[in-house]
């Protein structure tokens, strides 16, 4: 097989060839670590990639302020330690431009870019079942063939865009932090609105708070933001960590987060106020997204939330000085962490400057956007750049973006039609040889995301290479199996707090979607344990003929 490289980035690879072993959608992290594992147990192998670039979110979302809420030595691949040797993370929480240069160095390291089609974005996928394969329609390629289909389309890929009334007529510019331009925006000098306060909101705010003019962060709902502790990293601290890489690595695969992080053994509601003060400000100070597990149940019993939610709510106070507004930044009405926190740097913070307000569009809802800025119910904002940083539709948005149609025709958006039916969060019933990574029903975004990819793509191309060396054709989950995983999966959601948050992990973030707790919240650790069960039972709730 003959392809077109790029030498830095990518083009439109033409394949001499059609038919494959496997097709993987998506060139971010899931998709490379899936290609490294298949293409190594001696499988054909193309990942399909709509731009022209790896990296998944880590290309698209290049607003400034962008960077990991998850440490730099963790967010990173663990399956080859000369990688890790060999390179040179700068800061604690990296920044989007470095983990961009990362995944282009894995791709280029481990000589991936000749198996990726660039510029290639699937339209729709139909399941053969005499030939027991997958056509994979395509806008560019025509139609290509394979024995084995995995969507690594990620959870942060389709974007959420507001429908507001008059966009069009706007005579600046407006763009989404999902999809941001790769020149960076000039702020000096305009006036800038932000809508929207998840994740991408509070980073990129105290970044573009110090350029603009002035900037409107129009706030529908307050959401929990934790420090991020941030710092460069010493040359001593990254030899310390290469040092004892392995014993690093352990510990994040066997903790409940990936992260790393032991939860406290103890309930919050053990300790006196005065030790559990001092526990939390260690925490606070330190731990970053960690702060979560100061106490083990701080997401199981609301008494011990509320003693986080005091903590964290007098924190905020401490930062912003003006107390109506800090009223108005203050979370209410909903759990801490049940919302995924962000992790911020010098968030609240921004607001104490005199370039920048905050618009409650909760009290004064926006009406439309003019030619000249946005009109709320309490009057018009003028501005230049308006971003939106409205988030995705997560978790099957990017999934069930293609038709996928599996046997008899069947859609898998007609399947998931009451919320996503998956055994493991990997494969369903009706679809054979279809696999998800890091998808509804797996840790997925409850977790170090890049523990949860290794996991996956271990898991598959061992289940995908025991049926070929059985000589099977077909892989599929067992519909009792995927019954009983959606069971459990929702049991052990409502042994949290999740379910008390209108968040996108109940599916709260599109209106009409399914309102069902989407992740898996049983933890990294037992996961794991459920992945090598199955393995070693001979992949039980899997029928493979």
């Amino acid at each position: 097989m003959s392809v077109n490289s790029n030498a830095e980035h990518g083009s439109v690879n033409s394949p001499t060839d059609s038919s494959f072993d496997v097709i993987i959608v998506g060139a971010g992290f899931s998709g490379l670590r899936s290609l490294h594992s298949l293409r190594n147990a001696g499988l054909s192998v193309k990942i399909i990639e709509a731009s022209d670039e790896v990296g998944g979110v880590w290309n698209h979302n290049r607003y400034p302020g962008a960077r990991c809420d998850v440490e730099s030595y963790d967010y990173s691949f663990g399956f080859s330690d000369e990688l890790q040797q060999q390179w040179r993370w700068s800061e604690r929480y990296a920044q989007q431009p470095e983990i961009l240069r990362y995944a282009n160095h894995v791709c280029d390291r481990f000589q991936l870019r000749s198996d990726i089609l660039f510029d290639c974005r699937m339209l729709g996928a139909d399941f053969n079942e005499d030939r027991a394969s997958w056509t994979v329609a395509t806008d560019s390629l025509g139609q290509l063939q394979c024995r084995h289909l995995i969507l690594a389309v990620g959870q942060l890929s389709k974007i959420k865009t507001p429908s507001i009334p008059g966009a069009a007529s706007f005579a600046g510019e407006i763009h989404h932090s999902g999809a941001y331009p790769r020149e960076p925006l000039d702020f000096a000098g305009k006036r800038v609105g932000i809508i929207g306060t998840g994740s991408s909101g509070v980073q990129m705010t105290p970044v573009i708070a110090r350029q603009a003019e002035h900037l409107s962060v129009f706030q529908r709902t307050a959401n929990y933001s934790i420090p991020a502790c941030h710092a460069e990293i010493s040359d001593a601290d990254d030899a310390l960590v290469k040092a004892t890489y392995d014993e690093r690595r352990e510990q994040a695969r066997n903790s409940p987060s990936g992260l790393g992080f032991m939860p406290n053994r103890r309930s919050a509601l053990d300790d006196s106020p005065e030790v559990r003060e001092q526990i939390f400000e260690t925490a606070w100070n330190r731990l970053g997204f960690g702060f979560a597990l100061a106490y083990y149940d701080i997401l199981l019993n609301i008494e011990s939330n509320n003693t986080a939610v005091e903590f964290v709510n007098r924190k905020i106070a401490e930062k912003v000085d003006d107390p109506e507004l800090c009223k108005k930044l203050t979370p209410h009405g909903f759990p801490f962490g049940a919302m995924r926190p962000a992790v911020d740097h010098g968030y609240y913070q921004a607001f104490n400057r005199s370039n920048v307000e905050l618009v409650d569009i909760k009290q004064a809802p926006i009406e439309a956007i003019t030619e000249t800025g946005i009109t709320t119910s309490n009057g018009e904002y003028p501005l230049d750049i308006i971003i939106y940083a409205t988030g995705f539709d997560v978790f099957t948005g990017s999934i069930l973006a293609p038709l996928i149609r599996g046997r008899n025709g069947l859609s898998l958006e007609q399947k998931w039609s009451q919320g996503p039916r998956n055994y493991l969060g990997i494969g369903t019933h009706d679809f054979p040889n279809l696999f998800v990574m890091v998808g509804p029903g797996s840790p997925s975004l409850l977790s170090n995301v890049i523990v949860s990819i290794e996991d996956h793509a271990q898991f598959i191309c061992s289940l995908i290479t025991s049926a070929d060396s059985l000589g099977k054709q077909t892989i599929e989950v067992n519909l009792d199996a995927e019954n009983d995983w959606v069971e459990h999966v929702n049991e052990r959601a409502q042994e949290t707090l999740y379910p008390l948050a209108p968040s996108y992990y109940m599916g709260n973030e599109v209106a009409g979607k399914p309102k069902v707790f989407m992740p898996y919240s049983g933890g990294v650790r037992g996961y794991r344990r459920i992945l090598e069960n199955v393995r070693n039972s001979d992949w039980k709730g899997f029928d493979i003929s």
